[in-house]
């Protein structure tokens, strides 16, 4: 009875696993990432959407993105959007596509970038640590209904815990890889 609540809530933490990978895409590294612009809203045709729905994104060079999009007449909105999202890129315009060229990173820049890692990491944390205080309320609440006995309950506590920690350890490994990839010169 206690694992179809674990069982249904893992969608629930693989969401918060998501939004922290895609909070990791947007701290820049040492490399132009499209993962820096890909979600800035952009208003096209009277629409708020992504960069990467109304144009093609690469990296020509390490330190520069291409932004070239598919209708020409969004140009001049989808760089309003990218100058207002203040992305830390100096932005020219050729009448085709949009060059974004990253400045080289400093150590205070860098050592900055992963604070926000680590403040986002964070985050991440504390939402899975509310998704686990809903389960364990969900397996007490059926204990008391006499649905589960007082050994189940605890079983279910343990296996909550086990769910719990892999999903802190994946949490742990992707801010250690975005760290180190923040920190490389």
């Amino acid at each position: 009875m206690y694992k179809e609540i674990i069982t249904l809530h893992k969608v629930a933490l693989e969401g918060a696993i998501e939004h922290f990978e895609n909070e990791c895409a947007k701290i820049r590294t040492g490399r132009a990432n499209p993962g820096i612009v890909e979600n800035i809203m952009v208003e096209c045709y009277g629409v708020p959407t992504p960069i990467k729905q109304i144009a093609n994104i690469s990296v020509p060079e390490a330190r520069q993105l291409l932004i070239q999009p598919w209708d020409r007449s969004s140009l001049q909105a989808m760089e309003k959007a990218i100058t207002v999202a203040n992305v830390g890129a100096n932005i020219s315009n050729d009448g085709i596509a949009t060059r974004l060229i990253f400045p080289p990173m400093t150590e205070e820049n860098r050592k900055s970038l992963v604070k926000v890692l680590n403040q986002k990491a964070e985050e991440a944390r504390v939402g899975i640590r509310t998704i686990r205080e809903d389960m364990w309320k969900e397996i007490q609440r059926l204990e008391k209904s006499g649905d589960i006995t007082e050994d189940e309950k605890f079983a279910g506590k343990d296996e909550l815990q086990e769910v719990i920690d892999s999903y802190n350890k994946i949490v742990e490994e992707m801010r250690k890889k975005k760290e180190q990839e923040v920190m490389t010169i």
